[in-house]
């Protein structure tokens, strides 16, 4: 019985990072601007969020510092998205996400300096190796110079809320934490595009298509995503959580490649480059939990 619930944990887990994982074939499937599709995503989220809160009584329970703090934090959820989405737009779902992983580099320099920390050896190290195999996608994957741009600066800002958002998550539920940064982001962008004169969200309908497709990225992959990730956490290690979640860029590549074929298809460059990245995640992630 044991080894079936723990079996069961585990199909669970890895059910979930598949779901993450369709965030990027969305991305590609909306055919709206990605300043439009964060918007709405975020909207939907909230929404549901919302209802879910108010359905198990636990909405007015934060105080007005920390409320204001994740609003802040929201600013920087927003322009990752912003800029993950970006850069599936001029590139290709397979360059997007294996920027995102580079999330692991960043968290290694970034962390030292947050936690006041020294910096291991291991971690120069590996962030030496995924800048070189970075440089080495490039140079065959030029004409997707923009696409690497804004996927590394989403990676960036990924690791930076990643680390702000640990300053609440034992003071404020997940649930509450990424309704406040989903409105946080409607209300940026909301702004944004008043500034630019730009009305179609507000006075425009969208394809039918569309907004099926932003229904399951608002409420399956981000809002149940998030509520799910945090039961989960409740029953198996951290380690087996990021394990499994350093997976997702994988499950995406492949997801991308059955669904759009060909021009998902990248060099063997890429695949190579991508197998490093990956595979120093990996090991990232081992060393951590052994230490």
């Amino acid at each position: 019985m044991y080894h079936l619930i723990e079996k069961y944990k585990l199909s669970s887990l890895h059910l979930m990072v598949v779901i993450l994982g369709l965030t990027g074939v969305f991305g590609k499937l909306i055919s709206l601007d990605a300043i439009h599709l964060v918007w709405y995503r975020m909207l939907i989220a909230f929404v549901t969020l919302l209802l879910f809160l108010v359905y198990k009584k636990q909405l007015f329970s934060v105080s007005r510092k920390d409320f204001f703090g994740i609003l802040g934090v929201g600013a920087l959820v927003t322009i990752h998205w912003l800029c993950f989405f970006q850069s599936i737009k001029v590139s290709t779902i397979s360059v997007a996400v294996v920027c995102l992983a580079t999330s692991s580099l960043f968290s290694a320099l970034i962390e030292p300096l947050f936690f006041k920390r020294q910096l291991l050896k291991y971690e120069v190290l590996m962030g030496i190796v995924v800048i070189a195999a970075l440089i080495f996608i490039l140079g065959a994957e030029t004409q997707y110079f923009w696409g690497y741009f804004y996927g590394i600066t989403a990676a960036f800002l990924g690791t930076l809320f990643t680390l702000y958002n640990a300053k609440y998550i034992n003071k404020v539920g997940a649930a509450k934490i990424t309704m406040i940064e989903m409105l946080a982001g409607v209300l940026i962008i909301s702004c944004i595009l008043l500034f630019q004169k730009d009305y179609t969200v507000f006075t425009s309908l969208i394809s039918v298509t569309d907004f099926s497709y932003l229904l399951i990225l608002g409420t399956l992959c981000t809002a149940m995503v998030f509520v799910w990730m945090t039961e989960i956490m409740r029953h198996i290690t951290p380690y087996s959580l990021i394990m499994a979640v350093n997976l997702e860029p994988i499950y995406s590549i492949i997801l991308a490649l059955v669904i759009f074929g060909d021009s998902e298809l990248m060099s063997t460059s890429f695949y190579i480059g991508s197998g490093v990245i990956i595979g120093i995640v990996f090991l990232e992630g081992y060393l951590k939990n052994k230490q």
